[in-house]
This record gives structure tokens, C-alpha cells and sequence, in this order.
């Protein structure tokens, strides 16, 4: 990290230390060399953009490890709804067990908007009801609520924010009395971000003072915590397991003892719940095996000839997909944060501020975004018991406005369990 200072020759007059400009013309960042040094850049516009830029991480710039190659992909053992079922009390009672004695804490992963849905706030706050309000956010909490009182303990619910949504994401669970949970065991964080760039690797300008930026993904949450100052909490408490789901499942089982259970007396690394998939090209991740690690692959990194792939019973190789619901040890985790986890660029249409200060809103595609994936922290663990959940009660994932995976659709399994709307 380097630090960044900035001398001033008169009041408009800006001096870039060279330090700060050896940083940029390594990271062949032109453009905004020649923006910070434009002298008629005010003080406090320069010294601001300075901060944001000591605050980069670099890394994003820089090779990262990728998992491209199918060489040695293998379709992984799944423990199946019905093998659960005959040993559902006893995986029950060893989870409820664990969670009494302080071994369990949540991470709601919430640092997105609901901009898909036509909705201008933090995803959490959309309003799923019809006769009445009901919101994600709220889902979520009830959905742990279950298990609370199960357990007869609360259980601490870390929730990561984002820059963009943090402050009305805290505003709107102090409002709503945190839906019935003990706020003494909530704790706030906000998720790091990269910053997004053009094709060609150049930083945008959000505005003349200010750096585009973005979260750096939902694998970014545990080096979020680290950063945050959480680590120490954790590791200097009896927490022994992170169960991570994402805000999107308004039917997710959170603090599940079955699932928790199930996985500690696997003796595997980890717990991913999955879902036989709808269709062999439902965009889920596939879980499968990589070099004898537990991996998953995306749906778009899938090859036709994997997807279609059958077991000898007819079934297919790669038909279970994940849903953003994991268990990890924290003792293993922590030694992820020295690794290079791989980067994915996503392409997106992202408004900015051009160089000669012109505000522009593109119709397509226009930059990158550095993104790490929760799913690659899977490959990080020795093994990982995939565990199925019954979709029709757990799996009702909010991503789009209409068709699949919608508004609708989850609205649909909501009654289907019972919810009232």
C-alpha cells in the first residue's frame, strides 16, 4: 500500500508526488495522471480522489488463477433427500447442539441492489407481499427465527452491506425493530470494492471527486470481515462454523441443525446445499470434483457435452446446482486470505464521468467489474458434503423482475409454504 500526499503550489496549482505517480504509470493508469494533474482541479476534489486511490488494492490489475480447464472435473457424491431423512433427528440434535454452544454464526451476503426488479433501494427491502408488507429482509429473519427458538439461543447474524446501500440497509432494521431479532447479536460490515474500469484498464471517473467503484463480489465477504476488524471476534469466540446464504432465497433455510449437523458428523471440510437442477441448463453452479477438490463451475463455463453427461442409472453428471447456502469452518477459512482466489471480469453497463467531465449514461456494455465468487472458497476446502434441499421449500431465489426466478415465482412458493402474502 503506498501512501499518497499532495503539495500545492498556490490554490490551484496541484504537485502529484511522484510516488503516487510511479503507483499509477505501473498500473498504466494515463488518464488519470493527466486528470489529478490538471491545475484547475480544486484542493479538496484532488485530495479526495487521492484517498480513494491510496485505498486500491491493486491486485485486481494483476494475474489471477483461473479455473478454465476441464481436464479433471468428476461429478462429486451428493447425500440425497431420502439418506437425510433416515437419520434427520440425529443430524438435528447434533446441529441444535452445536448452535447452543455458541458454534454457529450466520453471514447474510446483502450488498446489492434491487435494480433487476425495477427497485432503487438494497435488495433486502423489496416488498414481496400483496396484501400486505413483507419484506426479504424480513423472510430472512423469520426463516432463522425458526431455528432461534428450536435452539432456544439467538445466534450472531453478521449481514454485509455495500458503500452504495449500507447506510439505508442499517436505517431500515432499526426502523422495523430488526424484525424480532436481538440486536446485540447483529453486526453490520461493509463489503470492499474494486475499482471498475474500461475495456482498455482505465479507471472511471463516477464524478469529478470520486472513483468509480463496486463491490468486489460475494467471495469478497470473509477478507470483508478480516478487513473490517471481525476476524479477531470470530476466531477469539467458540464460532467454529459460518453458515453464508445470500439475500435472494426469501425461502432460505438458515442455521439449518439438520444441514449443520449433517455436515459435522460427515467429517467433510464443508456443506454446500444443492438442488437437483430444473433443466440441464438452469443458471445454477454445478457442483462436481476438481483435481479431487470440491469445485463448482458456472453455468455459463458449463460444456454442453457436461451438461447432457448421464450416470449409468440415466441421471445426469453434473445435475445438481448450488444456491448460495454454505458451510465453512473459520479455522480453514482463514487461511484463504492469503491465497489468490480466482477473478472473474464481468462485463456491465456502468454510467460514468468522462476525462474531460462529461456525464455519461451508455446503452450497452461498457466496462469491467472485478469480481471474486463465494462459490471458489468451495475449491479452497478439502471436501464438502453436497447436501439436497427440496426446492418447492427452499429454493424461491428473487433475481428477476418477470419469468423465471422472479417476483412471481417466488411469490408462488411462498404460499405453496404456507406464508401469508
Amino acid at each position: 500500500m503506498y501512501n499518497v500526499f499532495i503539495f500545492f503550489r498556490g490554490m490551484d496549482m496541484p504537485m502529484i508526488k511522484d510516488e503516487l505517480i510511479k503507483t499509477l504509470k505501473q498500473y498504466k493508469q494515463d488518464k488519470l495522471i493527466a486528470y489529478l494533474s490538471d491545475s484547475t482541479l480544486c484542493k479538496a476534489n484532488e485530495c479526495r480522489l487521492s484517498k480513494d486511490i491510496e485505498s486500491i488494492d491493486w491486485s485486481f490489475l494483476e494475474p489471477h488463477k483461473s479455473y478454465n480447464s476441464a481436464d479433471d472435473i468428476k461429478p462429486i457424491d451428493i447425500t440425497l433427500i431420502d439418506a437425510i431423512k433416515q437419520d434427520e433427528n440425529r443430524f438435528e440434535q447434533t446441529g441444535l447442539e452445536a448452535i447452543r454452544d455458541g458454534k454457529l454464526a450466520l453471514v447474510l451476503l446483502a450488498g446489492g441492489q434491487g435494480t433487476r426488479l425495477g427497485y432503487d433501494h438494497p435488495k433486502g427491502m423489496f416488498n414481496v407481499g400483496t396484501d400486505r408488507e413483507l419484506f426479504i429482509f424480513e423472510c430472512l429473519i423469520n426463516n432463522t427465527m425458526k431455528v432461534v427458538k428450536k435452539a432456544g439461543c439467538f445466534i450472531p447474524f453478521y449481514i454485509m452491506t455495500s458503500s452504495i446501500n449500507n447506510d439505508e440497509t442499517v436505517a431500515f432494521f432499526k426502523e422495523h425493530n430488526y424484525f424480532g431479532y436481538n440486536p446485540d447479536y447483529i453486526t453490520f460490515f461493509v463489503q470492499e470494492s474494486n475499482p471498475v474500469t474500461d475495456f482498455e484498464g482505465n479507471i472511471l471517473l463516477a464524478d469529478k471527486d470520486e472513483l468509480c467503484m463496486s463491490p468486489n463480489g460475494n467471495g469478497g465477504w470473509f477478507s470483508s470481515m478480516e478487513r473490517n476488524g471481525l476476524l479477531d471476534e470470530l476466531l477469539n469466540s467458540p464460532i467454529e462454523w459460518i453458515n453464508v446464504f445470500s439475500v435472494d432465497n426469501v425461502l432460505q433455510g438458515i442455521a439449518d441443525p439438520v444441514f449443520l449437523g449433517a455436515t459435522i458428523e460427515s467429517g467433510k471440510t464443508c456443506g454446500a446445499k444443492v438442488v437437483a437442477k430444473a433443466a440441464p441448463d438452469e443458471k445454477v453452479g454445478a457442483i462436481c470434483t476438481m483435481s479431487g477438490k470440491p469445485h463448482i463451475i458456472e453455468y455459463y463455463e458449463l460444456s454442453d457435452k457436461m451438461m447432457n453427461e448421464k450416470n449409468p442409472d440415466g441421471t445426469y453428471s453434473y445435475g445438481y446446482g448450488v444456491i448460495l447456502n454454505y458451510l465453512f469452518p473459520i479455522k480453514k477459512l482463514k487461511h484463504t486470505l492469503n491465497k489468490d482466489m480466482p477473478l472473474h471480469i464481468v462485463k456491465k453497463a456502468v454510467p460514468y464521468m468522462d476525462y474531460d467531465g462529461t456525464y455519461i449514461t451508455p446503452t450497452d456494455v461498457n466496462a469491467f467489474k472485478y469480481e471474486t465468487l463465494a462459490l471458489d472458497l468451495i475449491h479452497a476446502m478439502d471436501s464438502c458434503l453436497a447436501y439436497e434441499i427440496n426446492r418447492e421449500k427452499e429454493f424461491a431465489p428473487i433475481k428477476n423482475k418477470e419469468g423465471i426466478d422472479s417476483i412471481d415465482t417466488a411469490r408462488e412458493l411462498l404460499r405453496k409454504n404456507g406464508v401469508i402474502l
